[in-house]
C-alpha cells in the first residue's frame, strides 16, 4: 500500500491537481471565513463549516476523478491488477492519498484559529468538533468518488457523475420532508449526511454518526475492490 500511496501523492503534485484543489479550497474557505466569521464579530467557526459542506460536494469529485479512471484509460490498470499487491492495498493506497490532500486542505482552519486568537477567545472544542465533522465527511465522500472513478475511463464523466451522486446525497433532507410514509421518512432521515454533519457543527458528538461516515467509507471502498476484482478476472 505504501508504494501505491507514494505514487499517487507524487501524481497529485506533478499533475498540478493538488495545487488546483488546494487553491480553490483555500479561496472558498477564506471567503466564507471572512464573510461568516470575521464580519460577524464572533469567533464561532460553525457558519464557515456549514457553507463548506456544499463546496466539498464540488471539489472532492475533482480530487478523485483520475484515481482509477486514468489507469483504465491509459491501459495501466491490467499491469497494476496483475502486480504482486492486494486489491485492498491498491484501493486504500489511492484512497489515503486523496484523503491526505483533503486533510492538508481543511487544516487551513488552524491558521484561521490563530487569526481569531488575536480577535477574541477561540472555542477550541467547537472548532475541533467542526474540523472532525469535515474530516468524517471527507472520508465518506472520497470513498464514493474513488468507487465512481473505478467505473469509467473518462475523468470528466467520473467527476460529473460523482458530483451528481453527492448532490443527491445532500438532497436527502429535501426528500424526507416530502415523504408522507413515516417509515420511509425515517429511513431517508437516517441516511442524511447533512443532518449528521450539522450535528457536529453544533457541538453534538454522536457516535452513531461517526460510525455512519466510517461505514460509508468502508462500504464504498469494498465496492471498489469488487469492481477491480471483476476486472482482474475478465
Amino acid at each position: 500500500m505504501g508504494a501505491i500511496y507514494r505514487r499517487e501523492m507524487g501524481a497529485f503534485f506533478t499533475s498540478g491537481l493538488a495545487y488546483v484543489f488546494l487553491a480553490v479550497f483555500y479561496a472558498f474557505s477564506g471567503y466564507y471565513f471572512y464573510n461568516t466569521v470575521i464580519l460577524s464579530g464572533y469567533t464561532d467557526t460553525s457558519p464557515l463549516f456549514k457553507n463548506m459542506f456544499r463546496i466539498v460536494l464540488f471539489l472532492i469529485p475533482i480530487l478523485t476523478m483520475r484515481l482509477l479512471s486514468e489507469e483504465k484509460k491509459n491501459r495501466t490498470d491490467q499491469g497494476l491488477l496483475t502486480a504482486p499487491v492486494g486489491l485492498w492495498e491498491i484501493v486504500l493506497g489511492k484512497y489515503f492519498a486523496a484523503l491526505t490532500i483533503y486533510v492538508i486542505a481543511e487544516s487551513v482552519v488552524f491558521i484561521y484559529a490563530i487569526v481569531l486568537g488575536y480577535l477574541g477567545t477561540v472555542v477550541w472544542a467547537t472548532l475541533l468538533g467542526n474540523y472532525f465533522a469535515m474530516l468524517l465527511l471527507g472520508t465518506a465522500f472520497i470513498a464514493v468518488g474513488v468507487f465512481i472513478s473505478s467505473l469509467t475511463e473518462n475523468q470528466m464523466t467520473a467527476a460529473v457523475f460523482s458530483m451528481a451522486v453527492l448532490w443527491f446525497i445532500y438532497l436527502f433532507d429535501s426528500f424526507s420532508d416530502k415523504i408522507t410514509w413515516e417509515w420511509l421518512n425515517k429511513v431517508t432521515s437516517e441516511l442524511s449526511f447533512y443532518t449528521r454533519y450539522v450535528e457536529f457543527t453544533r457541538g453534538v458528538l454522536n457516535l452513531t454518526s461517526v460510525l455512519f461516515y466510517l461505514s460509508t467509507a468502508f462500504l464504498f471502498n469494498f465496492f471498489t475492490v469488487r469492481v477491480l476484482e471483476k476486472r482482474r478476472w475478465s
